[in-house]
């Protein structure tokens, strides 16, 4: 031996795995993951606030949104939680999909409920027509950023976009037929319980995708988010480069 060191491929100092050999995180993916959490976090808050935005600008709602107030007019019950209960419901679908929830996918069936009544109640309601369109421009702009910045954390999709893929999957059907067919659904049933259809439902159709597409690009590039690795069962990566997933 001449005194040097040499580093052998694959070899890491002691201490540098635990106890059953897998590798400890470092302080980078420590940051990281902090990091990542909160965005997941702060975009589920924005897309609930977003949502509310929608329902107070009372000119019409998203697809998934119209069934929820719907089913609130018929139950009593805030739209919140009734999109909590959806959410819920729509996650046990899952099972015969054999969809793999993420961490993302189990917090958005409370966060964006929550904070979608949370919003409401604090938000007054708008009187005059020009400042309801305002809320419902200022609705899907935050609904298209809220969705960039949750999705861009890579913690899973939304369970209603699950569902999507899992059919598709399944059915060998394109995620577009999915899709259309699951919301045409959604719309058509909320309706008929009372929910809002108008020019903000039919807006928001053909602005959010662009919008998220947008957003998304912009804090992947910011973030630099790394794909999730490990074999977490916790977190499921999504796959925010080939679809735009929805809460």
């Amino acid at each position: 031996m001449d005194g040097t060191s040499t580093q052998v491929p694959g070899w890491h100092a002691p201490g540098h795995y635990d106890h059953r050999g897998y590798p400890l995180p470092t302080k980078s993916t420590r940051a990281r993951l902090g990091r990542r959490l909160i965005q997941l976090y702060v975009g589920l808050v924005l897309y609930g606030a977003s949502s509310a935005l929608l329902v107070e600008s009372g000119l019409g709602l998203e697809p998934w949104g119209v069934l929820h107030q719907g089913l609130a007019e018929l139950t009593g019950l805030t739209i919140g939680v009734v999109s909590i209960f959806v959410g819920a419901a729509v996650l046990l679908l899952w099972i015969p999909l054999r969809q793999r929830p993420g961490l993302g996918t189990v917090s958005n069936v409370f966060v964006v409920g929550l904070a979608m009544d949370a919003t409401l109640d604090l938000v007054p309601d708008p009187r005059s027509l020009a400042v309801r369109v305002l809320v419902l421009v200022a609705g899907i702009l935050l609904n298209g950023v809220a969705t960039g910045l949750y999705i861009a954390a890579r913690f899973g999709p939304g369970p209603r976009d699950g569902l999507m893929t899992g059919l598709h999957r399944r059915t060998g059907r394109s995620i577009r037929l999915m899709r259309t067919a699951i919301e045409i659904a959604a719309v058509a049933t909320g309706f008929a319980l009372g929910g809002t259809v108008g020019v903000g439902t039919v807006l928001y159709a053909v602005s959010i995708g662009p919008l998220a597409q947008l957003f998304l690009r912009v804090f992947l590039r910011v973030f630099d988010v790394p794909s999730a690795s490990g074999g977490s069962t916790v977190v499921a990566e999504g796959q925010p480069r080939k679809a735009i997933l929805r809460p």
